[in-house]
């Protein structure tokens, strides 16, 4: 699995922790697209990096990071052909991947612990769309970017 990462400035201690986390899987390809100090950037412009490379093929998932996660997964989700599951515990996690098939994962690098943090992670990487009938409401979630 290829995974592409980014984060703003406020979150780039919780991206090298998750990219510490990821290195425990074999079989996960990290690309980390920045940033990669504390200078400010705009979470807008990360987002659009990472989710690019999901929409083009290039990652199997991303995983976007800001201050609190909000921004970045909402301008993620401004992107055609991304489901981008903000998430603060692992059953959220769990159901975003599960249920509505999300392929960019956003987390808060000043709201959420390096500890729970990786058990997000570690479970958004190993769970699997269980498709039927949610297969359905992800499709008319992807109709309405057509609207």
């Amino acid at each position: 699995m290829k995974i592409t990462i980014g984060s703003d400035h406020g979150a780039v201690e919780l991206k090298e922790e998750i990219k510490t986390v990821l290195a425990d899987f074999p079989d996960i390809e990290v690309k980390d697209l920045g940033t990669f100090g504390d200078t400010a950037v705009d979470y807008p412009d990360i987002a659009e990096k990472v989710c690019q490379t999901v929409v083009a093929g290039e990652a199997d998932r991303g995983i976007l990071l800001c201050g609190t996660g909000i921004g970045i997964s909402i301008a993620a989700n401004k992107i055609k052909g991304i489901r981008a599951a903000l998430c603060t515990d692992v059953y959220s996690a769990k159901m975003s991947r599960e249920h509505n098939n999300a392929n960019v994962l956003a987390m808060g690098g000043r709201v959420t612990g390096f500890g729970p943090a990786g058990e997000i992670v570690k479970v958004w990487v190993t769970t699997e769309f269980a498709g039927g009938r949610h297969a359905r409401r992800v499709d008319k979630i992807s109709a309405l970017e057509k609207e």
